[in-house]
């Protein structure tokens, strides 16, 4: 596991550094300048960022909650006190975990572990989300691929659905696949065209 700590006061980062002192296979990089911060941590291309901001002021806070968007990682960030607002702030720059005034070594490694788990559950339900949606748009690009065969070549839907999956068989497609270009080649022929879409589906 590669871990970054960012904190631009080494006294405060070496007390993460205690945290993580029993950590095994573990490589600990910390970082003490805010300048290019997204660009270093790019580079180090860390498992999980420590962010230690102590009492931030409301403009240093919005720079690293920017940094905290951009990067997609399970991120544990600790401040001596906040409001609700940076809290709110906080959930929608995607912080796994946000600390007030909970910096000691023994808390580092449940935090860092409950950030860890924050974050793999939210990208777990991102994945489902977007798995729920895209079976839900190709249903929909079926559905109207079927209407224009039923439409245009006077078949029922299960004579409908039957063809789509014919074609998509006979070329190791998905149906989904067939369907959206039968509704693309639909769409760019006319209304009028659709009864030989099907047989443009296949290329």
């Amino acid at each position: 596991m590669r871990i970054a700590i960012v904190d631009e006061s080494t006294v405060r980062a070496s007390i993460i550094e205690d945290g993580l002192a029993e950590l095994v296979d573990c490589e600990i990089f910390v970082l003490t300048e805010r300048k290019a911060l997204l660009a270093q941590l790019a580079k180090l291309e860390p498992d999980v960022v420590l962010i230690d901001l102590g009492n931030p002021s409301r403009d240093v806070l919005e720079e690293y909650f920017a940094v905290s968007r951009a990067l997609s990682k399970p991120i544990a960030m600790f401040v001596d006190e906040s409001d609700d607002d940076a809290i709110g702030a906080s959930i929608d720059a995607g912080v796994s975990a946000y600390v007030v005034d909970g910096l000691s070594a023994s808390r580092i490694r449940p935090l860092m572990d409950l950030a860890v788990r924050r974050f793999n559950a939210f990208a777990r339900l991102e994945a489902d989300l977007a798995e729920a949606k895209g079976k839900l748009a190709d249903r929909e690009m079926i559905d109207r691929a079927k209407r224009i065969l039923m439409d245009s070549r006077g078949l029922s839907e299960p004579e409908a659905y039957g063809e789509l999956r014919r074609k998509a068989m006979s070329s190791s497609r998905k149906i989904a696949q067939i369907a959206e270009a039968l509704v693309t080649a639909h769409e760019l022929m006319g209304a009028g065209g659709g009864g030989g879409a099907v047989d443009g589906a296949k290329t």
